[in-house]
Formats: C-alpha cells, sequence, structure tokens
C-alpha cells in the first residue's frame, strides 16, 4: 500500500532491512561500512533525502553514514496495521541496527527522528557512542509544530502540477530560493491514479494521536538518563525550538553541546548543510574518532546552501 506511483527519476533505495512485523524499511548509506557508524533519522513527513548532503559529508570524512525512511515515509513500507509513532520507529531501528551488524552507532535525528534517538538511548534500547540531537528538545514551541501540521493537511486530495506543488513549498518556507528545477521535487512525490500528485507519506501517520504532555515527559525523563557525549544542533529561524528549548535541554543534559546555526530553519541540514556537516563532523571527530585519531571538519571555502527539493517538512 502506498501513495502511488514513484515519479520517474526517483533513486532507488541502496538498502532494505526488515522492520517490525515485517515491514520494509529502505534506506542509503555513505562512506566505508567499517567506519564508525551514524544512523541518520528525519523528521516526520521526510525521507531519507533530507540527509544525502550530510551523509556525503560524513562518509567522506571516514564515517559509514546511514540513512533511513521511517515506516510509512519515502521508499519504506506503510504499516498494514496503521500503527506509527515514537515506540514502533524504535523498534524498526533495532532491528536495522541488528541487520547492520549489531555496532555501536551514533544517532543523529532530525525532530521525530531526534525524538526515536532519544528514547532509544534513553531508556537502553540502543547501545549507543553518541547522540545528535537536530532542532528537537523536550520543550518545544505549539505555533511552530501547527504550523508544520496545517502544511501537511494542505491539499489532502493531491496537486494539479509539479508547479502547484513548488508554491505551496515557497509559501511554508519563505526564507528558501524557489527552485528552477522542479525534477528534484519528485522523490518526495508520488502520482496517484487520478493523476494527481501526492506527497509519499501514509496519510494515517497525520491522524496519529501525540499526547504532548505525556511526550515532553517522557523526552525529560529521557533526556536526564543521557550520559554519553550529545550534541544539540538549532537552526536560528527555527519556530519549533527556541532558544528557551534549547537552554532547558542543556538543563536536563548538562554535559550537552549547543550549536546555533544562522540562516537555517527546522529543517537544518537542508537548509545549511555546509554548516551543519562541518559541526556534526567537529563533534564526533573528538567524541567519536576513527582509529582513535581526531577528525578535522572540511571547511568549505564556498559554502552552499544545498536543501533536497521537497525536503519540507519535519514533525516532532
Amino acid at each position: 500500500m502506498s501513495a502511488g506511483e514513484r515519479l520517474p527519476g526517483t533513486p532507488d533505495p541502496m538498502h532494505r532491512w526488515e522492520g517490525v512485523g515485517g515491514t520494509m524499511i529502505a534506506g542509503d548509506s555513505w562512506g566505508d561500512p567499517d567506519g564508525p557508524l551514524i544512523v541518520l533519522q528525519h523528521g516526520g513527513g521526510q525521507t531519507r533525502h533530507a540527509w544525502k548532503s550530510a551523509g556525503e559529508t560524513l562518509g567522506a570524512a571516514g564515517y559509514y553514514a546511514v540513512a533511513i525512511d521511517a515506516r510509512g515515509h519515502g521508499d519504506s513500507d506503510w504499516a498494514e496495521d496503521g500503527v506509527y509513532g515514537q515506540d514502533v520507529n524504535v523498534e524498526d531501528l533495532v532491528c536495522v541496527l541488528k541487520q547492520l551488524g549489531g555496532k555501536r552507532p551514533v544517532l543523529v535525528g532530525a525532530s521525530m527522528g531526534g525524538g526515536t534517538s532519544l528514547v532509544a538511548i534513553g531508556e537502553d534500547h540502543v547501545d549507543a557512542t553518541a547522540l545528535v540531537m537536530v532542532d528537537i528538545a523536550p520543550q518545544i514551541e505549539p505555533e511552530g509544530v501547527k504550523k508544520i501540521g496545517d502544511f501537511m493537511n494542505f491539499k489532502p486530495e493531491g496537486f494539479d502540477s509539479l508547479e502547484e506543488v513548488a508554491d505551496a513549498i515557497a509559501a511554508y518556507q519563505p526564507h528558501r530560493e524557489r527552485p528552477k528545477d522542479l525534477s528534484g521535487l519528485g522523490k518526495n512525490l508520488r502520482l496517484a491514479p487520478n493523476g494527481k500528485y501526492r506527497w509519499h507519506w501514509d496519510p494515517r501517520f497525520m491522524v496519529l494521536r501525540r499526547d504532548m504532555n505525556k511526550r515532553t515527559e517522557r523526552l525529560i525523563a529521557c533526556a536526564e538518563a543521557v550520559k554519553l557525549p550529545t550534541l544539540l544542533v538549532r537552526g536560528g529561524l527555527s519556530d519549533v525550538l527556541s532558544e528557551a528549548g534549547a537552554a532547558h535541554f542543556q538543563t536536563l543534559c548538562p554535559h550537552t553541546e549547543y550549536v546555533n546555526i544562522t540562516g537555517a530553519g527546522h529543517m537544518v541540514a537542508g537548509d545549511r548543510n555546509d554548516v551543519f556537516g562541518n559541526a556534526v563532523i567537529e563533534f564526533l571527530g573528538r567524541t567519536v574518532p576513527i582509529d582513535g585519531k581526531p577528525v578535522q571538519p572540511a571547511h568549505d571555502p564556498h559554502p552552499h546552501h544545498e536543501g533536497p527539493p521537497g525536503d519540507i517538512v519535519d514533525v516532532p
């Protein structure tokens, strides 16, 4: 069951793993499989493609970066029982890690993926080496979350053209330049039998009832339990994670290192992948070195703001 046909030119996943209940989890990887494992988990409504540039940067530095599509997203299977949420995402992650050889990973998660990573480590489901939280913390801003939900629920019947999709994205993310070539949008869309363009995710994901109070309490307990090296990255333009929310996380997890990336919104890796990649490598180069040797970030003299077209939503 899916949103429809994949559009021509949509990249096939490099890997397929079995998640909980036989649900297929799709993924891509970059770098040497013998290097330290880094698992990249996207936010709600995104795909593994959100991590492509960051994954390439990490792979080039000597790490083995693996990005997965969460169930119900991208090229991963939709859940037959329609069950989504943190618990099943953590279970899928555990299944994938076993099939990757059981190596201790660095968990990097944006928004929903950050929540999955924090629960996986904080509740001892995964024995990790480090944690990177990207624009997510227990305390988030309701208005920013509502804005994301409104966008994801816009035009549930689908769009008539790629131009209409691009217009919707431009209205949602005015800080990003509207792409001239719309073909890149295709990997995050599906063509329905009626000719409409629909987002790649299972619409049942959007009717998931999220008890935000319980979510907050759970993530607070997990943050307090984390003892391994931790980095919190915030987009300076984010309306989901505020400076106050970032400071609150640092009181819960006092050893946390913090980076605020100016000019980036909630989709930090897509908005400023150059700065993001270097910030993560600088952190991991000290905390998870390769063969015991520190890793230096590659400072690009010509930084770019490449964000995958369609890397546009990110539900906590």
